[in-house]
């Protein structure tokens, strides 16, 4: 029986629970080349870190991810940390040997990620891959929009539009976490859900971004500042203390992309009523398709080759065996769920490591995306660009 796969998972909150999740659901839904084994949890508080592994199943725990990622017991180190500690600890396993899956957006810095891009390219010469974290990519609905590209049934791709709508910052009195604070999350918005934006665009169209004009706005710019907050941003101990909010809200950009399409892109955390509405429409000259994750199971689709008289977007419920990843799991009409994209994202990566498939996305399309964040927020800081209306 083929040796398992060991992955050591860095960091157990919102992400690392997810990715637990997944490690230990794969081999039951998918026949995997090898099975997983998530063999140890990383964190920085003991106490914490052990009622983690608890909860998630997972039978031992470490502090100090350094030795962590040497061990020889660990084949995958999987990276579920904020962002200023992704470049230190995806190249120290890399240079250790392990494969490595890091969340997105890869780095805080292009400089960050090219160092990681490089690291990547030296250890795939010894046989090491790496994954990045664009989970959206394993959506069933959104892999067929994908396909339908390819196939050639939206001909020339001439617009791209996504949004990515939350609403969970609206309250200016929610509280100051670390997804507020620049040096450890790198941006705001534009980091946090714009880059699922830029990656799912480029990926869905086949196309790549080639210039931006943005802008940035920053709607709170102090919050209270309280520790016994969790998660996404729920009520804390206001003690009457603020801190500096110093990432962005919202950002705005358009774009253009190699194969010459124009590109509407929009991100914030502020939309009221708004949950998780991750939204991507690609409008070609022989037909369109429009995705909301708020609606995940479904495609919108409309073919322009259909007579006058029936024309209009038809729904898809992309549930049936014949669409990407739902031959495993239930009847058709039977939908997935958010937690079901890291199923997926852990049937891909295990795959990409036994076969010859490729490991996408890898570190050198995440840097792609590192790249245009950079143009956003490169623009919008450009004053110049700016056109004030006469009146």
């Amino acid at each position: 029986m083929p040796e398992p796969v060991r992955i050591a998972i860095i960091g157990h909150a919102f992400m690392g629970a997810a990715h637990a999740h997944a490690w230990r659901t794969a081999p039951r839904f998918f026949d995997l080349p090898r099975q997983p084994e998530a063999t140890l949890l990383v964190g920085r508080d003991e106490a914490r870190t052990q009622a983690a592994a608890d909860r998630l199943g997972i039978p031992e725990i470490a502090t100090d991810w350094r030795s962590a990622v040497t061990r020889p017991d660990i084949d995958v180190v999987d990276i579920c940390t904020p962002g200023d500690t992704h470049a230190a600890i995806a190249e120290a396993a890399l240079a250790a040997g392990k494969h490595v899956l890091c969340e997105k957006p890869l780095a805080n810095s292009v400089a960050e990620a090219e160092s990681m891009a490089a690291a990547a390219a030296q250890a795939a010469q010894r046989g090491v891959r790496t994954f990045c974290g664009f989970s959206y990519r394993r959506t069933p609905a959104l892999a067929l929009a994908r396909r339908f590209v390819e196939e050639g049934r939206l001909g020339e791709i001439r617009h791209v539009r996504a949004q990515y709508l939350q609403d969970w910052l609206s309250d200016a009195d929610a509280p100051l976490t670390w997804r507020l604070d620049k040096e450890t999350a790198g941006s705001g918005a534009l980091g946090d859900i714009g880059a699922h934006s830029v990656d799912a665009a480029q990926w869905v169209s086949g196309q790549h971004i080639e210039g931006v004009s943005a802008l940035m706005h920053t709607f709170v710019t102090s919050r209270p500042v309280s520790g016994s907050s969790q998660g996404l941003g729920g009520a804390g101990d206001l003690s009457g203390e603020r801190g500096p909010v110093t990432v962005d809200d919202a950002a705005a950009f358009t774009a253009r992309f190699s194969g010459g399409a124009v590109g509407v892109f929009e991100a914030t955390r502020f939309a009221l009523g708004r949950r998780n509405a991750n939204r991507l429409e690609i409008n070609g000259s022989k037909g369109s398709v429009a995705f909301d994750f708020e609606r995940m199971n479904q495609l919108e689709y409309f073919d322009g080759g259909d007579p006058q008289e029936a024309q209009g977007f038809r729904t898809i419920h992309v549930t049936d065996a014949v669409h990407p990843y739902t031959d495993h799991w239930w009847p058709v009409g039977h939908g997935l769920g958010y937690g079901d994209l890291f199923v997926h994202q852990v049937a891909d990566v295990l795959t990409a490591l036994d076969t010859e498939e490729p490991a996408r996305p890898d570190f050198q399309e995440a840097l792609d995306v590192q790249r245009v964040l950079h143009a956003v927020e490169a623009s919008a800081a450009d004053a110049s660009r700016y056109t004030p209306v006469a009146r």
